[in-house]
């Protein structure tokens, strides 16, 4: 049986009727630049996230350079990122002409290593981006104990966690400002590029707003420089169409979480992570080997409410996370690799001194091992049967 890693269509299409409704909608009303669709889902999303402001942007990405800027980050100062990510969180960085500093990953959670980031601090760092990977929050306490004793601004990158929770808090009204995506591969996917920027302190949601229009307030009186980072009102009202269903999205995906998790658990070779390892390479190495774990799944803490916009393994071995992978496709599973290479051992910053790019080892070994399958939302219980039977047959070569 063949199993795509993402069905958007299967989401989609059952909601063909009420989308139609809402591009007809906008459609008809002729406001094609922001106006009340716009408004209402910055308002319906702040509200479900527990921020002040929604701030809509063109895209995840833009919504965090919007944050940067916003902030008055730019060159000369440092910020902190994951080197484990998306290149967006690092590159948003770049951008404003900063200085992206990587931190190491841990090996449970794949979100920034805390205790590596405090020892990354210089007297030029403004900022730390933590990202909440793969649908569960990073450690917010330590981020925000961090932050708050060095004086640094904390932009949480919720582009895959939009709705997690991190000890009842929705993740992304924990710091200074929050950014989510909407890409189509997103949980709360849109038609197109899309995303969210929101904060509970006014001045920086004004600020925020104001450069979000080329900095303009009234029209063609600019107070500053800023972008053209408008989110559209056909993408806000087809979304706002989809939010609505959110909630039921998030509950089938935990639910192909935990299946996944209790069925794979039982074969050979197959271990959950052991969140008593995740701060220590040594002891994690030493943990691996005793367990004698091929598969090591992956587990949301207690504390969090995990949304499984991935859910990625880590296979352990020299040359095995390939060799599944290919395993997998011949079989016709999708899968992917999230992410192959960190950002410190990206081309484009090498030009970042070598302290910026330093101690990131447990980023690059998880770089070599990991790999995501299908998890999304309609997944059926055959398709998931025949996503465990891959793996066992894997495991059984």
């Amino acid at each position: 049986m063949n199993v795509p890693l993402l069905d958007v269509n299967a989401q989609n299409l059952p909601l063909e009727a009420e989308l139609t409704a809402a591009f007809t909608k906008v459609l008809r009303s002729g406001q094609f630049i922001m106006g009340p669709e716009v408004d209402a889902l910055e308002k319906e999303c702040a509200a479900m996230v527990h921020a002040s402001h929604g701030i809509g942007c063109s895209s995840g990405t833009d919504a965090i350079l919007l944050a940067l800027m916003a902030l008055g980050i730019g060159p000369g100062d440092e910020v902190l990122v994951p080197t484990f990510t998306f290149f967006a969180t690092a590159g948003c960085v770049s951008r404003t002409g900063a200085t992206p500093v990587f931190v190491d990953a841990c090996p449970v959670c794949f979100n920034i290593d805390v205790s590596k980031a405090a020892a990354k601090i210089t007297p030029k760092t403004k900022a730390i981006i933590p990202v909440h990977l793969f649908g569960q929050s990073a450690d917010m306490d330590a981020v925000m104990a961090l932050a708050n004793a060095h004086n640094l601004f904390v932009i949480e990158d919720g582009a895959q966690a939009i709705g997690a929770l991190y000890k009842g808090r929705p993740v992304g009204s924990i710091g200074h400002f929050g950014t989510y995506s909407f890409f189509p591969s997103k949980n709360l996917g849109g038609f197109g590029d899309g995303g969210l920027l929101v904060t509970s302190d006014d001045a920086l949601a004004e600020r925020a707003r104001l450069l979000r229009t080329h900095g303009s307030k009234p029209k063609y009186y600019h107070k500053a420089v800023g972008g053209n980072f408008r989110l559209d009102p056909l993408q806000a009202a087809l979304l706002r169409v989809k939010l609505a269903h959110y909630s039921e999205y998030t509950t089938r995906r935990q639910a192909n979480a935990a299946h996944y998790s209790a069925a794979l658990a039982q074969l050979p070779g197959v271990v959950p992570a052991d969140p008593a390892h995740c701060k220590c390479a040594a002891s994690q190495d030493a943990w691996l080997a005793d367990s004698g774990a091929r598969i090591v799944l992956p587990v949301p803490y207690a504390h969090n409410s995990h949304i499984w916009n991935q859910f990625t393994l880590r296979i352990i071995g020299q040359g095995q996370r390939d060799a599944f992978k290919n395993h997998l496709s011949s079989l016709g599973i999708g899968c992917e690799i999230y992410y192959p290479v960190t950002m410190d051992q990206q081309e484009c910053f090498a030009y970042t001194p070598d302290a910026a790019r330093a101690d990131c080892a447990t980023a690059h070994r998880l770089a070599s091992e990991v790999i995501s399958i299908p998890i999304f939302p309609e997944l059926s219980a055959a398709q998931r049967d025949a996503v465990i039977a891959a793996v066992a047959s894997f495991l059984a070569a």
